[in-house]
């Protein structure tokens, strides 16, 4: 498929997702919410993909919503809140559910959405002259794309809704302490090292991932009991595939296991 938004290429089992609207900030706009759930769609089919790398190209990262899109048409914009969001929240959720991890590389400012989308990802690297913006409510609006969820995940109920009902703007280091980041890398370092992590992870056993991320999706929705239960039902069928016999092949050789992500 041909992307207006993003660019979308598949290289050594990792799938390179760039956003690319530079000139206008990467925005969440309608061609952005449409072509990501169709990038969800397209990876979903594949099978050579055991990684996503996620990165965008400009200035910034991403300064979320489109405000000057909204300004256009503020009479419609219930409805076509309801018909964007309907395409970007699904392909977040098929996104959630692939094996592959993904991995973000934020350089420059992150705002609204795009946090959100960041904080739904597995590894964040963060440069060092990034940062990150609950930018919501500076313009009287709530949160989408998984803020809820995805900020409360990564930086707990009471930090996460401090974050946007104070419309807080957070500096690499500061995104780090609040486990928003994972990693605060240099500048000019950033690229090289998230894509590394996620070649790293392409190596990997993939279906054991695709288990260790859709468990941990669901770690707040249910009791321990019924976790207990789904971490059982995994690691059983984790079991029956070919990159588990070989991680045991190659503990009991001594030798490092060379996984087929099957």
């Amino acid at each position: 498929m041909a992307y207006q938004s993003i660019e979308l290429a598949v290289r050594d089992g990792v799938a390179h997702i760039a956003l690319n609207q530079a000139s206008s900030g990467n925005p969440f706009n309608e061609a952005f919410c449409r072509e990501w759930l169709a990038a969800a769609d397209e990876l979903a089919g594949r099978r050579d993909v055991r990684a996503i790398l996620l990165t965008a190209r400009g200035k910034y990262f991403s300064v979320g919503g489109d405000i000057n899109l909204f300004a256009d048409s503020l009479d419609q914009l219930p409805q076509r809140i309801r018909e964007w969001t309907g395409a970007l929240h699904m392909g977040i959720a098929r996104f959630a559910r692939l094996d592959a991890p993904m991995v973000a590389a934020v350089h420059g400012v992150a705002m609204g959405g795009a946090v959100a989308l960041v904080a739904g990802c597995d590894v964040v690297y963060a440069a060092g002259r990034a940062a990150f913006g609950a930018a919501y409510p500076t313009i009287g609006y709530s949160c989408d794309a998984g803020a809820s969820k995805t900020l409360a995940s990564r930086m707990g109920v009471a930090r996460a809704r401090r974050f946007l009902l104070c419309g807080e703007m957070l500096k690499a280091e500061q995104a780090l302490g609040c486990g928003l980041a994972d990693f605060v890398v240099d500048d000019a370092e950033l690229g090289a090292i998230a894509e590394g992590m996620a070649q790293r992870l392409a190596g990997g056993p993939t279906r054991a991932f695709g288990e260790i991320r859709r468990l941990f999706g669901k770690v707040t929705q249910q009791s321990f009991e019924a976790q207990l239960e789904d971490e059982a039902q995994a690691l059983a069928a984790v079991a029956a595939t070919q990159d588990a016999r070989e991680g045991i092949a190659a503990f009991v050789e001594k030798r490092r296991p060379n996984f087929a992500g099957r």
